[in-house]
């Protein structure tokens, strides 16, 4: 079964992130994790959590901390470039970024491939797969939303991570829900239900 992509750039909004990953994996989805170098220090020093380094520790990081053994899970090294996934030649489903910084978002729009998000992220415009990105920064400058414009017209879908108040969350974990599977909306996922508009009564 092919693989979905999920990288995590140094923003805040990890817990989205985080979030999408443990649901996912609930859906038995296989998952290929990159995470930038900026996110681990993103992680530190907003959650005081160092996630290891090493990607087989890494990957039972993820296991351990969600409590969750469904699904599969291959992590790979920030600038690893000879992964299997910086190739075209290896099919996936999809790619999502979440959180995606400015910087990584500016890189990916000009097509400069530092590092394997962005190399990723190329290998799908150019394939014609799904990518989408979920920019966080606020406000956004002229240049941000050239960046964001360039990117849609390359095919790439942009979706901040916006919570709906028409559906009466009660708690952040039904905002952060609602969040994360509004992600996956363009992938036929069976992720868990959320409180749609219905319409006015």
């Amino acid at each position: 079964m092919s693989s979905l992509v999920i990288a995590l750039t140094g923003a805040s909004s990890q817990i989205i992130a985080e979030r999408a990953i443990d649901l996912l994996l609930k859906s038995h989805q296989n998952l290929d994790i990159i995470i930038s170098k900026g996110a681990y220090e993103v992680w530190k020093s907003e959650k005081g959590i160092q996630i290891p380094l090493e990607m087989k520790k890494q990957a039972l990081f993820w296991r351990e901390r969600l409590n969750n053994n469904s699904g599969k899970i291959t992590c790979h090294k920030w600038n690893d470039n000879s992964a299997n996934i910086a190739s075209g030649s290896y099919t996936t489903k999809g790619m999502v970024i979440i959180p995606c910084s400015m910087g990584t978002l500016g890189r990916i729009a000009s097509g400069c491939s530092i590092d394997l998000i962005e190399r990723c992220a190329d290998v799908h415009l150019k394939e014609g797969r799904p990518l989408i990105i979920s920019p966080r920064e606020s406000p956004f400058n002229l240049i941000h939303l050239k960046n964001m414009t360039l990117l849609c017209e390359a095919g790439a879908k942009i979706i901040p991570c916006i919570p709906s108040w028409y559906s009466d969350p009660k708690t952040i974990d039904e905002m952060i829900d609602f969040m994360a599977v509004r992600l996956f909306d363009s992938f036929d996922f069976d992720l868990p239900k959320i409180n749609r508009w219905k319409g006015i009564k």
